[in-house]
């Protein structure tokens, strides 16, 4: 059970598993959710801080976990790091900012923007 679980967070819920370009889709996943969270839940972001912090700190014991019988130790399915990457600026983004909605819209029009970069490089 807490395997099965443990594959499905580090790989952002089977995101990792996408054969092409598997980071990229979960970066793009870490927009929408943060944005969602941000400008249609309006949660607050001390809460969003509490809930990052966690997915930190547990994300160590789930990827490696996830690799302890693996002679790959960096398999590129594990995207979690992908997720808190995104997370850190977007999160500093918006408390700089406010939550307002023209300030989320434009960081997701930047976010889609470096998406449709990395596939048109790959």
């Amino acid at each position: 059970m807490i395997k099965s679980f443990n594959l499905l967070f580090v790989t952002m819920f089977g995101l990792g598993k996408i054969k092409y370009m598997p980071g990229t889709f979960g970066s793009l996943a870490t927009i929408i959710i943060l944005y969602y969270l941000f400008h249609t839940l309006n949660i607050s972001p001390n809460i969003i801080l509490v809930g990052l912090i966690i997915i930190f700190i547990y994300s160590f014991y789930a990827v490696s976990s996830h690799i302890e019988n693996s002679e790959n130790k960096d398999p590129s399915e594990i995207i979690i790091d992908e997720f808190l990457g995104q997370s850190i600026p977007i999160y500093l983004y918006e408390i700089s900012h406010g939550t307002t909605k023209d300030a989320g819209e434009a960081i997701v029009y930047y976010a889609l923007f470096l998406f449709f970069l990395d596939i048109l490089i790959s």
